[in-house]
């Protein structure tokens, strides 16, 4: 995994509550959130074992379960496995305004990613 320390301060100017939604769990808060300058962050504690969507849905096993964790709260999760399929689920099961973003593996969160979650943020109801 590739971390690049200006990104912490970029994610905590998102006008966002931050929460770690990986399978580190509560360790990214001893690996990963001191090599981006984050504090201590919430995080969403997995199902053990991992629940798993219909068959053949193509639905990332994270999704139902980030879903249940935003309880019809808007949320924007940023992910590198999320697909069209994901976002089909977020919209018939979620309540509230949620953006799945999809960020390249390859190439990790850019600036466009950074406006992207800025601009939706900004279009939401206040």
């Amino acid at each position: 995994m590739w971390l690049n320390p200006g990104h912490g301060a970029a994610l905590a100017a998102l006008p966002f509550e931050l929460v770690w939604a990986t399978t580190w769990e509560e360790e990214a808060n001893d690996f990963v959130a001191p090599v981006l300058g984050l504090p201590v962050l919430p995080f969403i504690r997995w199902l053990s074992p991992r629940p798993e969507p219909e068959p053949g849905s193509g639905v990332f096993w994270k999704t139902p379960e980030i879903v249940a964790w935003a309880k019809g709260r808007a949320f924007a999760w940023v992910d590198d496995e999320i697909t069209n399929a994901d976002r089909a689920w977020v919209v018939e099961h979620h309540g509230g305004p949620a953006l799945l973003h999809r960020v390249d593996p390859r190439r990790g969160l850019t600036a466009d990613d950074f406006g992207a979650l800025e601009r939706w943020a900004a279009a939401l109801p206040r």
